[in-house]
């Protein structure tokens, strides 16, 4: 039997240290449990709280329970009584024979955060405890981390998303409706007339006409496909038409295919996106001026003869020539097809016999200009055509061809009332 005193002073000095580490719950607890053991032993609750901790898994933030107002605070690691649960510690309230009493309120014994589970040193609480002035215990306990989602209701939050966001876009009723047509000065300068500033500068000028009307004010919204633009009483082509003046040479056909492989107009105008097509025609052995377009409407008023456009000749004849051939030529020469009259006759140059005549005329029938001189004795031996309608050959050289300004776009459309 071991000794009482060791015992009373086990008791005494584990009450008083039991009662400052946990307060009125865990209150003589350590004591207790470690009746009658040296300074040196652990008691037997130490013993079965580290066993049960290290037989024990951990346990998951889910499976925790929290216990208000001191858990685990009589589970002492150390001797009898001991406040830090250290073996043998000479603190006071360790539980050994002749060591001094704990004080409440005292910062050592008092049980502080208890070291682990089941009296396993080193070991962290999931229980934070502090001791007021008065040495009443105060405990806080940790805020255990949520459970995970289960992985089914992931999934149905991120269908449930897809969802969503997968729907097609509400469209929302228009205050106000598409605004037609487009700003007057954009489409002018896409015309070729200048940049918009220069645009603009025609309108305050009051130098542009929409449908016959003077524009007064900037900004005006038209339609390129109906409206009809003019700058200084000329129609400006306000769509994506093409026109070309070509100087064709002698032995060309005037046709943009040829079935016999011989070279045609079709040579000169290849790599364009948009078909192109030629006004009028000029027979093989005739050279100089001939347009093409892609504007049919322009194409076939030229030609008409009710609109009457005239085109110019040079040709090359042998003389002596009468004073009379000019009178001759415009009051009309009678060919197997009918009367043709010639609008202009003179001589423009003589040198010995030969002769440079330049002939005028609004009608476009086959070899009219050849026929007209040959009926009248005089065979002509070369012709070129100098001008077509207000467009001039100028001083442009055989085989090529060149855009045509915007002026003579609009020049020639005036002569045919576009």
């Amino acid at each position: 039997m071991r000794s009482s005193g060791r015992n009373t002073g086990g008791n005494r000095g584990g009450k008083q240290g039991g009662a400052g580490r946990a307060g009125q719950e865990g209150r003589g607890q350590a004591g207790r449990r470690g009746q009658g053991a040296p300074g040196g032993r652990q008691g037997q609750g130490g013993q079965r709280g580290r066993q049960q901790s290290a037989d024990s898994r951990p346990l998951r933030p889910e499976e925790r329970r929290y216990t208000q107002g001191g858990a685990g605070a009589g589970s002492g690691s150390g001797g009898s009584g001991s406040g830090g649960g250290k073996p043998g510690g000479g603190k006071p309230g360790d539980g050994r024979p002749g060591a001094p009493k704990a004080k409440p309120g005292a910062p050592k014994g008092q049980g502080g955060a208890p070291k682990g589970q089941g009296g396993k040193p080193g070991s962290k609480s999931n229980v934070r405890k502090d001791v007021t002035k008065s040495g009443a215990p105060k405990a806080r306990a940790r805020r255990a981390s949520a459970p995970a989602r289960p992985r089914e209701y992931e999934a149905q939050i991120e269908e449930r998303n897809r969802a969503r966001h997968s729907k097609p876009p509400v469209k929302l009723p228009k205050t106000f409706g598409e605004v037609e047509g487009e700003r007057l000065q954009k489409v002018l300068a896409r015309a070729g007339m200048g940049s918009r500033r220069a645009c603009e500068g025609l309108v305050e000028q009051a130098r542009v006409e929409v449908n016959g009307e003077i524009v007064q004010e900037q900004g005006l919204r038209v339609d390129p496909e109906k409206d009809e633009i003019k700058v200084d009483g000329l129609t400006i082509a306000t769509q994506s038409y093409l026109f070309f003046a070509l100087n064709k040479p002698a032995g060309v056909v005037a046709s943009m295919e040829d079935p016999d492989g011989r070279q045609c107009l079709g040579d000169y105008v290849q790599n364009r996106e948009t078909r192109l097509f030629h006004v009028g025609r000029l027979d093989t052995e005739t050279e100089g001026i001939i347009l093409l377009t892609n504007h049919g409407e322009l194409a076939h008023r030229l030609t008409h003869p009710r609109y009457g456009v005239t085109k110019t000749y040079l040709a090359a004849i042998q003389g002596p020539l009468p004073r009379d051939l000019g009178k001759q030529l415009k009051s009309g020469i009678r060919l197997d097809d009918g009367y043709a009259r010639a609008d202009h006759f003179r001589v423009v140059e003589n040198t010995g016999k030969n002769y440079l005549v330049e002939v005028a005329l609004h009608e476009g029938r086959k070899h009219i200009v050849r026929r007209m001189l040959a009926e009248a004795g005089f065979p002509v031996e070369r012709l070129v055509r100098t001008r077509f309608g207000p467009i001039a050959l100028g001083d442009q050289k055989s085989g090529w061809l060149r855009r045509l300004t915007n002026t003579e776009v609009g020049m020639l459309m005036g002569e045919v009332g576009l």
